[in-house]
């Protein structure tokens, strides 16, 4: 407010503050020319404005309600131009056969390392956390920092991956967790804490921005129908952090899906280790040519994903999610996004 004082020519800012105005009934009251009080209402508006700018910039860099819990700061890679297709892919899951055959995929299709963007969440569900997390890391494909990543490498004790607590997603987290948590070494832990929250680059002169849930909280659920304020706070934060951008390439959700938000479009590209509940045991990924996407389908062998899983223990749900392609729980999805939504 001191900085509007100063905008003020000095006679008038004096007068504002310092001249009262006398009544009949000897009372008085402040003495303000209408157009100091424009003046001043102009100069509060700015201040406003500047105030919720640094708020959200303080959001997503950790100083008020962090992106990542207990980060202090955003780490941001810029990968360059990337006009060659890219192999946009999230959730590994632990799902080492899934892995295997994405890398397969891309063989296939001339795909090279650098061509292909993880969103994070290697680890999770399935059966194989080490030797996912250790073919990840051979590939040597960029890595986004999911929450799991972010979990693992501060020793924390759940995945802090958003679920609403005690609910069966909550409570089932606590097994594959455990499992995941027991699995990963402390090198594989070291990697993890490197890895960056959001990687940039260009393709086909549009500027993507690869990130996982979300910049103002990287755990954050973003569905196909999800409000429109919500991509829009997102897309907000990812501006002001590195600048405008054409396109965002998300996971963590779970579900592949594009949607147009003003001039910028938000592709959610699945994930290979977990089904997209859809009753089928496929996942997904992206493939973006050209700047613009394509969800893509994989095909693994998840017979024998699901069979490891068991020998593992891993018998919560997601081990039949794996063959009949329907999570043991929606408790996370909104209600039109679950199988047994009737519009009314």
């Amino acid at each position: 407010l001191s900085a509007c004082a100063r905008n003020l020519p000095r006679d008038a800012a004096v007068s504002a503050v310092s001249l009262p105005e006398k009544n009949a009934d000897n009372t008085s009251k402040a003495k303000i020319d209408p157009d100091v009080i424009q003046n001043v209402e102009s100069n509060v508006k700015d201040v406003i404005s500047i105030a919720q700018t640094l708020l959200l910039l303080n959001r997503v860099m950790g100083c008020t309600g962090a992106a990542i819990k207990g980060s202090h700061s955003m780490r941001v890679v810029d990968l360059g131009i990337l006009d060659l297709p890219l192999m946009i892919f999230g959730g590994p899951y632990s799902n080492l056969q899934a892995l295997l055959a994405l890398k397969a995929v891309a063989a296939e299709q001339n795909i090279a390392r650098s061509q292909m963007i993880c969103t994070g969440d290697s680890v999770a569900y399935c059966a194989d956390p080490a030797d996912t997390v250790a073919h990840l890391r051979g590939f040597g494909c960029p890595v986004v920092a999911g929450n799991v990543e972010k979990q693992l490498a501060e020793n924390a004790l759940d995945c802090g991956c958003g679920f609403e607590q005690n609910s069966t997603c909550d409570r089932l987290s606590a097994g594959w967790f455990a499992h995941a948590d027991t699995a990963i070494d402390a090198e594989a832990r070291a990697w993890m804490a490197t890895l960056p929250d959001v990687a940039i680059f260009t393709q086909a002169g549009k500027r993507f921005a690869v990130i996982h849930g979300g910049v103002t909280d990287v755990s954050r659920f973003i569905w196909s129908n999800s409000p429109e304020d919500v991509f829009l706070e997102e897309i907000a934060a990812l501006n002001a952090l590195v600048g405008p951008i054409d396109g965002i390439l998300a996971g963590h959700s779970g579900i592949g899906f594009q949607r147009q938000i003003a001039d910028t479009i938000w592709i959610n590209a699945g994930v290979i280790g977990m089904p997209a509940n859809n009753g089928e045991p496929y996942t997904q990924y992206a493939l973006l040519t050209a700047g613009q996407a394509d969800i893509k389908s994989l095909n693994y062998d998840h017979e024998q994903a699901a069979a490891e899983m068991k020998h593992a223990g891993l018998t919560q749900g997601y081990h039949t999610a794996l063959i009949d392609g329907h999570w043991p729980s929606e408790d996370v999805l909104p209600p039109t996004l679950r199988r047994d939504f009737e519009p009314t």
